[in-house]
């Protein structure tokens, strides 16, 4: 079995823009890289939550492989959807990276991690836990639809999806 941690293909969201634009959504510049790792790609799953974070925890602890975890926390700016110990959670279940339309905290810990990690801004609150929201289901923000199962790609110059993987 490959440790997808260990892969480190670079792959950069303006060469894609400029191979294959026609084929690509291109999300609006709202979210600012927290994570260690500052280039990420892989499918996605996604999770649909307010100001709670019960199934974001269920989600990073499903084995990862290599997929990328979009959260559409509604944009809240009221409490932190995770912090570093679910950043760890997902680094160590083997996610490529998170894309958070919402708050975090940890930030300094974060920045250490071997995780890329998208989000709205900075909170120190913590999130409720009532166990409420949706899992695997279209989410909209940015401009864009992330759909379970295309491919995301996100780096320092941005967040592109395809419905197909680009890399080979």
């Amino acid at each position: 079995m490959v440790d997808t941690r260990e892969i480190r293909i670079r792959i950069k969201t303006a060469e894609l823009c400029d191979e294959f634009e026609d084929a690509l959504l291109i999300a609006e510049p709202l979210l600012t890289n927290f994570g260690g790792r500052r280039a990420f790609h892989g499918p996605i799953s996604t999770v649909k939550v307010f100001e709670d974070n019960s199934l974001i925890r269920d989600a990073l602890e499903s084995p990862g492989k290599g997929r990328v975890l979009v959260v559409d926390g509604g944009g809240s700016r009221r409490c932190a959807l995770l912090g570093e110990m679910m950043a760890r959670i997902a680094e160590d279940s083997g996610w490529a990276g998170m894309v958070v339309y919402g708050c975090i905290r940890d930030v300094a810990e974060i920045g250490k991690m071997s995780i890329g990690l998208k989000a709205l801004a900075t909170n120190p609150r913590r999130s409720i836990k009532r166990g409420e929201g949706q899992w695997d289901i279209p989410v909209s923000f940015a401009g864009v639809t992330f759909r379970p199962g295309e491919y995301l790609y996100s780096d320092e110059d941005g967040i592109v999806i395809a419905a197909e993987p680009l890399h080979g």
